[in-house]
């Protein structure tokens, strides 16, 4: 229930960015953008961090963990168990919803930039 409703939030922000994008003023949406994109940062680097920190330790007690395993962190989710699984899901996806609205809104903030020049 709570990972549907995270997913309905992603998708509506990204809706409402897409709305604003086509209704605003240029200036209004740079600053939108931002809030957006600083949203995305406060929400995406804390969870994220946290993800990592967790699923290094579950892993590290397994297996070696390779040198770079943080550039695709997910490919060490087939070294998890069940239950390991449920511990990280929510880190997982607030984590990758950060990431999510911080593109949106740089993406957005450069286009209005590009719309007010």
């Amino acid at each position: 229930m709570l990972e549907a409703t995270l997913v309905i939030a992603a998708v509506g922000s990204v809706g409402l960015v897409v709305l604003l994008a086509t209704l605003l003023t240029a200036p209004v949406l740079i600053l939108g953008a931002i809030g957006v994109l600083l949203l995305g940062l406060v929400v995406g680097v804390p969870t994220g961090f946290w993800y990592h920190v967790v699923l290094y330790r579950i892993v590290s007690s397994k297996l070696p963990v390779p040198r770079r395993w943080w550039v695709s962190p997910s490919a060490l989710h087939v070294h998890l168990t069940d239950a390991e699984e449920r511990r990280i899901r929510l880190w997982y996806r607030l984590g990758g919803i950060g990431f999510m609205l911080s593109m949106v809104g740089g993406l957005a903030a450069i286009a209005a930039l590009l719309i007010l020049r």
